[in-house]
């Protein structure tokens, strides 16, 4: 009986013998049932009562005709990214469970029907522009039985792209009524020609003489004779210690101890980071400000000297770089990825000079870091089932698959985040942890009420209060952001800030065991819903302390940054809850990183900050939130709340030293010219400290999808957190500007990206050799006068076409066509296709 009633917390298979009637019948519905949703209309109105915008979307359940008399009546259960404001059905109600997950129930006397087609309406709150956005792994629960998903809603790979598909979502093909979300949208869709328009706007790609990337300060040919690299080389280092450089050298595919001399020497005034590499008379050379300079000059050459096949012609580059902060946050929490995905990152981090790497470890839908003395975070908080008590588990969300073993279920044990922590010291990357507080906190929260009942159910009050975090009197009703209502640490009660520091505890014991001291800890601090307002410890703190409930959410964030600036530990956190502290009451060292939009306030949000004294770290969405599509494309994957397509030469576009500028590239998020204006100038002497780009998971469930969604646009954006931007006008304290600005030179900046496409499109091919599952772009295509034209995004890869269910044939000039042509970018090494997109004569 015992494991009778686990496996229906789970969800996991019976054997055959101890299977119920009714779990047989639910798996034989589960297995059968046809399942299809649609999204239908972008512009829906009227829309319900008290809410603005809002679209139709639609699930198609197809029952069997030999439906099982047992499960007639099950309830269905969906992840649905937006709110539901209304559903319309005769024959189902609806009801939110929490968060993102949803239930549909037969109406009262209702069964379902056998061989019968239902079509359920459900009206969605804003806006639903792509297909990734469909949640997987819909399920059936009946009494008795364990939960199984609907087969038609789970994830299938394309064999092919090597990419996850979701082939139970329908195609999106009404433009009209899917692209634009009001009369004032502008947005269209990118197409094949409209892509090809794009395409031959910015121009053919340079090819490359000196290729490295980031590009350096400068890079000086000379004359005289080939340093070959091939029989070898030879490292000796002065000033800096060998171990620190084991990395760089190794990515140096030549062997050690025998040939070329390679001489490293520490070197006083050269900028931090900085350095020369000088190539010719059979030798090299490399002067270091410091261990980080010598790597970065190492991966320079790396760089160069495969694309010369390691007989390198005379070059001196000088560089260093304009940031000093150039990050990358990885969010493991929504949806886990490998430690052998964090690691390849690492490296192609160091590759490319990026030195920072937030690791997002804590959220709603998971906790992914083992802490030994509180084993509960990650035995139940790291995993999702259908165990409603939340016992063993979390409930499911974001279409997470129930399977325990699932990939994008696990954690990080302390040795896995000890082997992140060698590899990122070995290529100088800090590496940031952070654990989402006081909101996002879901899973940490479920977690220790499971410990709490533990204990006390053990007779240990004490223990089982001392983690609690929340407060049993409190009876403040509210909704998070994503649709939960029990998120919210309480912090008014010193359970809260015990488990924190038990937490930083073991994080910095960590991080001391791996020589690499804890110096930067992530608070988080966003999004925080508006609880407490009725907590019974929160009215007598705030009496004392004379507070309202809007700044309680200030008061842990101070309060936790003093605790850190006694261990020594720097407090960085998101710039919406941060913006909310007394600067007063803050250390002296603070990081903020930026994450409102170029439209939306970052240009106020980070000169006030600036002018705070603190940190500023630039990861606005229209620059660095590479969860958001490449492109306006219902089948490209991506959230879209803040932009609708954040392709790389946006990316490379940006000016951080003149963040108004930016208006003159960077139309809003309806696609409209909206004048950028500096209302909060920033105070002389003050600068933005570096740039991070983010990739939150919530939609992306494999480690290709990762791979998938930060290159090639990673590249640009080490690119502009190195390197200065010629087409960056000097910032005018105050000044205004929209899209099309002369200010700002486009025509310089299309010739710098020229010569930026031809690198990238040699580092594709090095990303190949290492495995990186990089985008490949659909080709730009257009049929005029009978014949294909089509263009890439990036040379190096090459393009295919079809017509009909012909065979793929290389495209390498146009030619003639007369019915629809099927289209797709290969990698440069030949092994993957990217996504096909079809093109039509007549289309535009």
């Amino acid at each position: 009986m015992r494991r009778l009633l686990l496996a229906l917390a789970l969800g996991t298979a019976l054997p055959a013998s101890a299977q119920t009637p009714a779990q047989a019948a639910l798996d034989r519905l589960a297995g059968t049932m046809g399942y299809r949703f649609a999204i239908l209309d972008n512009r829906l109105t009227p829309c319900p009562a008290g809410v603005a915008a809002c679209f139709r979307s639609e699930i198609t359940l197809t029952i069997p005709a030999d439906l099982p008399p047992a499960v007639a009546a099950p309830e269905l259960r969906f992840g649905f990214v937006s709110r539901v404001v209304g559903i319309d059905s005769g024959d189902f109600d609806w009801r939110l469970v929490n968060g993102d997950l949803n239930a549909l129930t037969l109406k009262p006397g209702r069964r379902l029907e056998a061989g019968k087609t239902y079509r359920i309406g459900i009206i969605g709150l804003g806006r639903y522009l792509s297909r990734a956005h469909g949640m997987p792994n819909a399920h059936l629960v009946v009494a008795g039985a364990a939960p199984r998903v609907i087969a038609a809603t789970r994830t299938r790979i394309d064999p092919d792209t090597g990419l996850e598909t979701l082939p139970f979502v329908a195609p999106m093909t009404d433009e009209a009524k899917l692209a634009p979300v009001s009369a004032e949208d502008r947005t269209r869709w990118l197409t094949p020609p409209r892509a090809y328009a794009r395409y031959a706007e910015r121009g053919a790609a340079t090819a490359p003489d000196v290729v490295v990337l980031p590009k350096p300060v400068s890079a000086v040919r000379g004359t005289g004779a080939i340093t070959d690299l091939t029989g070898g080389i030879r490292v000796t280092a002065s000033g800096i210690a060998m171990a620190d450089l084991r990395a760089a050298l190794d990515a140096l595919p030549y062997a050690k101890g025998r040939g070329v001399p390679l001489a490293i020497t520490r070197k006083a005034g050269l900028k931090p980071e900085g350095y020369r590499l000088t190539i010719g008379d059979g030798r090299i050379a490399i002067d270091a400000a410091d261990a980080a300079g010598a790597r970065h000059a190492l991966r320079s050459l790396a760089q160069q000297a495969a694309q010369e096949r390691g007989r390198l012609r005379p070059l001196v580059l000088e560089d260093a770089p304009r940031y000093a902060f150039r990050g990358l946050h990885i969010d493991l929490a929504r949806n886990f990825h490998s430690r052998a995905e964090v690691e390849k990152l690492i490296e192609q981090m160091a590759a490319y000079k990026l030195n920072k790497l937030h690791l997002h470890l804590g959220d709603d839908e998971g906790w992914r870091m083992q802490i030994r003395a509180l084993p509960e975070l990650t035995d139940v908080g790291a995993y999702r089932c259908f165990d409603t008590s939340e016992t063993t588990c979390l409930q499911p969300q974001l279409g997470a698959d129930p399977d325990r073993r699932a990939a994008t279920n696990g954690y990080l044990s302390q040795a896995d985040y000890l082997t992140i922590l060698a590899a990122a010291k070995a290529r100088g990357i800090e590496v940031i942890p952070s654990f989402d507080m006081p909101g996002h906190s879901r899973a940490a929260i479920r977690a220790m009420e499971v410990r709490h009942r533990r204990l006390q159910a053990a007779g240990d009050r004490a223990g089982a209060e001392r983690y609690r975090l929340v407060e049993p009197g409190d009876t403040t009703a509210y909704r998070s952001i994503q649709n939960y209502d029990d998120n919210t640490l309480n912090v008014c009660i010193e359970g809260t800030y015990r488990f924190l520091d038990t937490v930083l505890d073991e994080m910095a014991a960590l991080h001391t065991k791996a020589g690499m001291p804890l110096k930067t800890y992530h608070i988080g601090a966003d999004e925080t819903a508006g609880a407490w307002s009725r907590s019974p410890a929160c009215k007598a703190m705030m009496a004392v302390r004379k507070l309202e409930p809007k700044q309680l959410g200030a008061y842990f964030i101070e309060r936790v940054s003093a605790g850190l600036a006694r261990r020594g530990i720097s407090a960085a956190g998101w710039s919406d809850g941060m913006g909310h502290t007394d600067p007063a009451a803050m250390p002296a060292r603070v990081q903020s990183n930026i994450w409102s939009g170029v439209h939306t306030g970052a240009i106020a949000e980070a000169h006030g900050q600036a002018n705070r004294g603190w940190d500023i770290v630039l990861s606005v969405p229209d620059l660095a939130y590479f969860d958001m599509p490449y492109a306006p494309d219902p089948d490209e994957g991506g959230y879209d709340w803040a932009s609708r397509g954040v392709d790389p030469l946006q990316v490379f576009g940006f000016m951080p030293g003149n963040l108004p500028a930016n208006g003159a590239l960077i139309p809003d998020n309806l696609a409209r010219p909206t004048p950028v204006a500096d209302t909060i100038p920033l105070v002389q002497g003050r600068a933005i400290a570096g740039l991070q780009a983010q990739l939150w998971s919530e939609t992306l469930r494999t480690d290709a999808q990762v791979d998938y969604m930060l290159f090639p646009r990673l590249l640009s954006l080490a690119e502009r957190a190195w390197s200065a931007t010629p087409w960056e006008p000097a910032y005018v304290p105050g000044a205004t500007y929209a899209l099309g600005d002369a200010r700002v030179d486009r025509g310089v900046l299309l010739s710098e990206w020229r010569g930026f496409a031809g690198r990238v499109g040699v580092a594709l091919g090095q990303l190949d050799r290492t495995g990186v599952a990089y985008r490949l772009a659909p080709p730009g295509a257009r049929i005029t006068a009978g014949r294909l034209e089509a263009l890439s995004e990036f040379p190096g890869t090459t393009i295919e076409y079809r017509a009909g269910a012909g065979a793929w044939q290389r495209y390498t000039g146009p030619v003639a066509v007369s019915e629809p042509v099927e289209l797709r970018t290969r990698s440069s090494d030949g092994r993957r296709p990217g996504r096909s997109v079809t093109v039509r004569p007549g289309d535009e």
